[in-house]
């Protein structure tokens, strides 16, 4: 069972919680990092190369939230042995690991006659590989415990696709089916193991954003991104932190009778 410190902390629905976030330091996932500290958990982020972008956020952090706790993590979750050191260094860390948010991703963008094997395997590696292998690494410690929450990051463009964007389509629309057979295997395998009479319990879900205003959208030019708007009925762009509290629910205990569900935050953009 999970240790609740919720009644000590009120309005911090997370406390004494402990949540991995990949891809955790920039954009939406350093949002996510935020909102998770925000509702009392302690987080862990990961992040693939720039020690020096990573330990800017974690200073940022500790300025913003100065009764936060923030471990950074670095590791390339396209490989299996980095995603299992990263979930062991967390546990050994913190202690327990509650809430994994697969956030990491990357895109490689190319029409398809045109695209290299490098092109797609790349983009695949980091978007799909990378969530399977910290799922599974994940879930074995939550199952163990019979509480836990794993939330994948998907994208608009895994449910409409998108020109020159076959690989990084792929990679999103894939996390979705494995959102939903994670979700079942999981209420199987507390099933069995008698641990179905835990309120908490495990759920496995995703969010799936629409065009979000990261640093790299507002990057484009101003001609285009209002030809991206006119596409969304909502007329904007959304905001990392609108993402960001769709995930903090679907990490809290009053998310525990939602899983294998798609949670879209688009503005409408598809419906």
């Amino acid at each position: 069972m999970v240790d609740d410190d919720r009644e000590q902390h009120p309005g911090r629905p997370l406390a004494g919680r402990v949540a991995l976030v990949t891809g955790g330091t920039r954009g939406i996932g350093a949002a996510i990092s935020r909102a998770l500290a925000a509702q009392g958990a302690t987080v862990a982020a990961a992040y693939s190369g720039n020690t020096e972008a990573a330990e800017a956020f974690q200073r940022d952090f500790a300025e913003e939230q100065p009764d936060g706790t923030l471990s950074v993590h670095r590791g390339d979750v396209g490989v299996g042995e980095d995603c299992r050191r990263i979930v062991a260094e967390v546990i050994e860390q913190h202690g327990r690991l509650d809430i994994l948010v697969n956030n990491a991703g990357i895109t490689n963008d190319r029409l398809l006659l045109k695209m290299t094997d490098e092109d797609w395997r790349s983009v695949m590696a980091v978007n799909l590989d990378g969530a399977f292998f910290m799922a599974q690494a994940a879930l074995g410690h939550m199952l163990e415990r019979g509480s836990g929450r794993v939330i994948f990051v998907g994208s608009i463009v895994g449910d409409i696709g998108n020109i020159g964007q076959s690989n990084y389509s792929a990679s999103k629309s894939a996390l979705y089916g494995l959102t939903k057979s994670l979700a079942r295997e999981t209420a199987f395998l507390l099933e069995r193991a008698g641990k179905l009479d835990n309120p908490t319990g495990v759920t496995v879900n995703a969010v799936s954003p629409g065009v979000i205003g990261t640093e790299m959208v507002q990057a484009i030019p101003e001609k285009i991104q209002q030809g991206l708007i006119a596409e969304i009925p909502i007329r904007r762009f959304g905001g990392p932190q609108e993402v960001a509290h769709v995930v903090g629910f679907l990490a809290s205990d009053d998310a525990s009778y939602v899983t294998g569900q798609i949670w879209r935050v688009n503005g409408g953009k598809a419906m």
